[in-house]
């Protein structure tokens, strides 16, 4: 048996983006990445929606805001942690997935994990490339499948 191929359509769908303001310059490249997949997947601009936050520990309870005050199919939440001197890392990168993985089931609305955990600088800026490989473009690809699934829970096994 063969996996299902992705759906990744997006008529009818409205999604919201929370993307936090720390790491700015890796952040936006996720932000552009997933923008640039939503739209060319068919969503369009003006059900888009985009709210920023300070940083990754505040990502779960902005995209449980998002969800409460604008009903989106799903919300895409962007960050990057990048690892210091200190456990800092480990307990922000905890937190910010513990948190919306939370959020997520709570209010079951599909929430895409679009938040790096990298050791470096320069592993960070290489997955927020405007590219193929850009993770906030897989996590709005991720986002679509879920809200589509979630559109059509009869197709569940």
């Amino acid at each position: 048996m063969d996996i299902p191929a992705p759906n990744h359509s997006a008529i009818g769908l409205r999604i919201g983006i929370l993307v936090a303001r720390f790491n700015a310059e890796v952040t936006s490249g996720l932000l552009r990445g997933a923008v640039d997949a939503l739209l060319e997947a068919g969503v369009q601009r003006n059900d888009i929606s985009i709210h920023a936050t300070a940083g990754a520990v505040e990502l779960p309870l902005g995209c449980d805001l998002l969800i409460t005050q604008t009903q989106p199919h799903a919300v895409i939440a962007l960050g990057a942690v990048i690892r210091g001197e200190t456990e800092h890392y480990e307990h922000v990168s905890r937190l910010a997935a513990e948190g919306l993985m939370n959020v997520m089931l709570r209010r079951q609305v599909p929430v895409a994990f679009g938040v790096l955990t990298c050791a470096t600088d320069a592993l960070a800026l290489a997955r927020s490339r405007n590219d193929s490989h850009n993770k906030g473009r897989e996590a709005a690809l991720a986002a679509l499948e879920l809200a589509n699934l979630a559109r059509a829970p009869r197709n569940l096994p």
